[in-house]
């Protein structure tokens, strides 16, 4: 039981035994004592004065000492006005300390085959551009949101949609059918990702000049848009794609190959991966099918040029196109589509989309349309919505080719974590430095784009990243080797010394306490969808270990139960960090 809870009960038993009144645990205040005043944690004492009819301060002294006589976990307490500071005796936090030690999965709840059942979607690619920063924050919320949830007693899917079809996709084939002369990534030595990326790139760059030219001739830009040769070459191509033209069938099917080959290799360098993956050109007939019934059953309407629409006014919403014109199906219906499709593979209890704030509008619009179309779990879709990552020039535009990739972005950065690390890995064979450089790279990556609150819009700097003594990964990675190195050294002796003769000093309850609040944190992160809580909370138990590593010796400290302490102490902090960085999908290098 937590100490909150033991002094909870022990509050409610008190005023049962001293003022006959019957209180629920669960009401009773208990929060951190605040540092000008004695004592580890404060208990409110206004709400017992109806039963104690004696002034605040009488009130608290009164429980106080009743909780000393009848409480073994409470040593000492002090009551200042409404306020009844109270101190923890040492005993507890040293059986704590083993209560902890005890328990490999602390903070962990495993699943049971009972456990609610939750999706988690994310990454969502298009095949038409190799992954970028942004995706790459996805990623890694959706990831870290998985591994969450899963510690939590969840049971978890991972999955992902990618949108394999539409006219982004058929820019990018028309482009390469146009001026590939045939490349392939083997034939040019290039992912195949990065290689239709650049056709996006290409297909944009001669649009716009078409576009130019059109309006040097006296078009308005609306008119030149929809006169350009260019975009009705790749939208006939979108139409005999839906027709199932065997002739772009087949290069839309070679295409694709070549991007998913590319995404595999990032993916797995990123350490991310999926127990399903569905592709939205299996999953639009399906919407396309929803979309169509729910004209018969009066919940979409078709307008005169054949387009369907959904009437969403009556929701304070507004009208929302599902098919256009020539039959071609929108992300929405697709969605709908994956929808049903994804109820039908898993009895989901819940279903999480970890998708940017630049689609909030989207998600609401589907929930509405999910319900109205008769499926009850409608209402109930979570829109898992994040901030944008930008960049100290600006945003990235993919069809510009401004965007960092993915790749290139974790070349850079275990670039930057050797040369951060000069000197470091001197001692090392040269594989295993450069596995090192690997997971203090991508930690510093991860960490720093996953420890702010993911509602938030963020700055991203790789520099500032890989600071071995700020609030980073690497900061969190050198912390655990230095554990790592001071437990190896005293291998022996952690196997077979007992520290029940020692008492923890106030440093050492402090962290102990820390480490206690694990399960607690992990709870929090699991309410809230946030991976920030994790990464701030191991950000602080590290920070509260080299302080105390700072203060007091450990080999050197000559009282052997002491050190013992001090030494299992010390090899708990670094399992905590540990259990809480794989949250985040961080790995921890053993020596640095």
């Amino acid at each position: 039981m937590k100490i909150e809870e033991i002094i909870a009960k022990g509050v409610a038993d008190a005023v049962k035994a001293l003022y006959d009144a019957d209180i629920d645990p669960a009401t009773v205040q208990v929060s951190p004592t605040k540092k000008e005043f004695e004592g580890h944690l404060t208990v409110v004492v206004f709400p017992f004065l109806k039963a104690s009819r004696k002034k605040p301060a009488d009130t608290g002294a009164e429980i106080g000492q009743w909780l000393v006589d009848n409480v073994e976990a409470i040593a000492a307490f002090n009551a200042v006005n409404g306020f009844l500071n109270l101190t923890v005796s040492a005993e507890f936090w040293k059986d704590l300390l083993h209560e902890i030690q005890a328990d490999p999965n602390f903070g962990l709840t495993e699943a049971t085959p009972d456990s609610e059942l939750v999706m988690v979607e994310y990454s969502s690619p298009n095949t038409n551009k190799p992954l970028h920063l942004g995706h790459v924050r996805n990623n890694l919320l959706g990831y870290s949101l998985s591994r969450i949830l899963a510690a939590n007693g969840k049971r978890v899917v991972k999955t992902n949609i990618v949108n394999d079809r539409g006219i982004h996709i058929c820019k990018s084939m028309l482009a390469w059918k146009k001026w590939g002369e045939g490349a392939t990534p083997e034939s040019v030595g290039k992912k195949g990702d990065h290689l239709i990326g650049d056709y996006y790139v290409a297909f944009d760059k001669h649009y716009r000049a078409e576009l130019k030219e059109l309006m040097e001739s006296g078009m308005s830009q609306e008119e030149a848009e929809a006169a350009s040769p260019l975009m009705k070459e790749a939208r006939e191509m979108l139409r005999r794609w839906e027709a199932g033209d065997e002739e772009v069938r087949s290069l839309w099917k070679m295409m694709n190959e070549w991007v998913y080959a590319g995404f595999d290799i990032t993916y797995k360098r990123l350490g991310v991966d999926f127990d399903k993956i569905y592709y939205e050109s299996d999953t639009y007939l399906e919407g396309k099918d929803l979309v169509l019934g729910g004209i018969e059953k009066g919940i979409m309407y078709r307008k005169e040029d054949g387009s369907v629409w959904a009437d969403l006014t009556p929701d304070g919403l507004d009208h929302k196109l599902l098919l256009r014109a020539d039959g071609t199906s929108v992300y929405m219906t697709q969605d709908i589509g994956t929808a049903k499709l994804r109820y039908q593979d898993y009895p989901i209890d819940k279903m999480i989309y970890v998708v940017g704030n630049e689609q909030n509008y989207h998600f609401q619009v589907l929930s509405l349309l999910l319900d109205k179309l008769g499926f009850k779990w409608g209402k109930s879709l979570t829109h898992f919505s994040y901030g944008m990552v930008e960049l100290p020039e600006g945003k990235m535009k993919s069809r510009e080719g401004t965007v960092v990739d993915a790749d290139d972005l974790m070349d850079t950065m275990i670039a930057n974590a050797r040369e951060a690390a000069a000197g470091r890995f001197d001692n090392m064979p040269e594989d295993e430095a450069a596995d090192v450089a690997r997971m203090v790279g991508l930690g510093a990556l991860k960490y720093f784009l996953l420890k702010v609150d993911p509602k938030k819009n963020m700055l991203f700097n790789p520099k500032e990243s890989i600071d071995f003594n700020g609030n980073t990964g690497p900061f969190l990675q050198y912390t655990y080797a230095r554990i790592r190195s001071i437990c190896r050294r005293a291998a022996e002796e952690l196997d077979s010394c007992s520290y029940a003769d020692a008492v923890p000093n106030e440093k050492e309850q402090i962290l102990i306490r820390k480490i206690a609040d694990f399960p607690a944190v992990v709870a929090e992160a699991g309410r809230n969808y946030s991976p920030a809580v994790i990464a701030n909370y191991c950000y602080d138990l590290a920070k509260e270990y080299n302080q105390f590593y700072h203060d007091y010796p450990m080999l050197k400290e000559e009282n052997a139960a002491v050190r013992c302490l001090r030494l299992n102490l010390s090899a708990l902090t670094a399992r905590t960090l540990r259990s809480g960085v794989a949250l985040l999908g961080m790995e921890m290098p053993e020596r640095m």
